[in-house]
């Protein structure tokens, strides 16, 4: 999407716009609860994590693709992930060296993913990418609905995908540098 205009205000961005406000919303009801598993605060981040399909879908169903939604939606997607650490951190639903892992991977992406739109860099999210935040946050909301074993296995499945698109995705950027 390099080179196209930001396009700011487009009926998938406000979807975006709302999945963002909605991450501070969450932080609240699930910082300010006793043990991080209220009905609320997973509602929220459900809500959030799940509507991350509904920008691309009313993207392509309205053709308004935008800039703005190509860097808006995998930033909303960070955040969430590393808001849902923060909270199964504070509560150790998940194993914190696990949950330092995923918090490291993701800051990386932003840095990286920045410093590569600097250089004019288009990177497209790739499926292993696309499927392991579903993973991640599928995971993050059953650790705070549930005790059970689905949740690490959810979460761990996604983990390992994070790391696995990590890779893809500095192996693109690396090539695609050599080709400029």
């Amino acid at each position: 999407m390099r080179g196209q205009p930001l396009h700011p205000l487009t009926i998938p961005n406000l979807v975006g716009y709302v999945r963002l406000a909605g991450i501070p919303v969450f932080l609240y009801l699930a910082l300010s609860s006793g043990d991080g598993r209220t009905a609320a605060a997973a509602i929220v981040y459900l809500a959030i994590a799940g509507s991350d399909y509904l920008d691309g879908f009313l993207a392509r169903a309205t053709g308004q693709y935008s800039r703005m939604g190509a860097l808006l939606d995998p930033l909303v997607d960070r955040l969430t992930v590393l808001a849902g650490v923060v909270v199964c951190w504070k509560f150790e639903l998940l194993p914190r060296w696990a949950l330092a892992v995923l918090a490291a991977r993701e800051l990386a992406t932003l840095v990286v993913a920045q410093a590569g739109l600097r250089r004019g860099l288009d990177l497209e999210i790739n499926w292993v990418g696309r499927w392991s935040v579903w993973l991640t946050m599928g995971g993050i909301f059953l650790a705070m609905v549930t005790a059970a074993w689905i949740a690490p296995a959810m979460f761990f499945a996604g983990l390992v995908g994070s790391l696995l698109a990590s890779l893809l995705y500095v192996r693109t950027g690396l090539a695609e540098l050599h080709r400029k």
